[in-house]
């Protein structure tokens, strides 16, 4: 039986907070839509704290924006965020968690980063398939209001990642309790 520790739950508790902070914040952009921080923070948790965790994360966030608590971007939440156009985008962090969590195992930094980008690309994939289907509009569309502007956002987002994210990881091994 696979049981946490208080040091696990402490940890997931600790950076379900700190994805719920992070992600009200929101760049404006000169397009229109703003650059949330929800797609930086929670591959960030996932290379911090590995696949099991941060995927942990990830799905204890979207549960308790689901049920009604405003931790999605913008201090929204409830069913009707991840039942709206862009709910797919949400609904998908935990493949980008995954992913990002394979990508914490890896030492050559070039798979590192084809990780993180293939969690963005399923990340991205998902969303504009949901948005397609929920209003009824071409990939096309989707992909020029959805993919298409955050493509060079996403790239410095892996980048800073893959910056902080490895020297935050051996800090953490260092001073946290396992």
């Amino acid at each position: 039986m696979n049981t946490f520790k208080t040091a696990q739950i402490s940890r997931i508790g600790l950076f379900t907070a700190l994805t719920i902070v992070m992600s009200q914040i929101s760049i404006p952009m000169p397009y229109g839509v703003p650059m949330t921080m929800q797609t930086f923070i929670i591959p960030l948790v996932a290379l911090l704290l590995g696949k099991k965790e941060g995927t942990l994360v990830s799905i204890i966030y979207i549960i308790l924006g689901m049920i009604g608590l405003p931790v999605f971007a913008g201090f929204t939440g409830g069913l009707g965020i991840v039942l709206g156009p862009t709910g797919g985008f949400i609904l998908s962090f935990p493949l980008l968690a995954i992913c990002a969590g394979i990508a914490s195992q890896k030492k050559n930094k070039s798979s590192v980063f084809l990780w993180l980008l293939t969690g963005s690309l399923l990340n991205f994939l998902v969303g504009m398939l949901y948005f397609s289907l929920m209003t009824s509009n071409s990939l096309w569309v989707a992909f020029t209001a959805c993919v298409l502007p955050f493509i060079p956002t996403t790239l410095i987002k892996i980048g800073f990642i893959m910056l902080v994210g490895k020297k935050l990881q051996n800090l953490m091994l260092k001073k946290l309790p396992n």
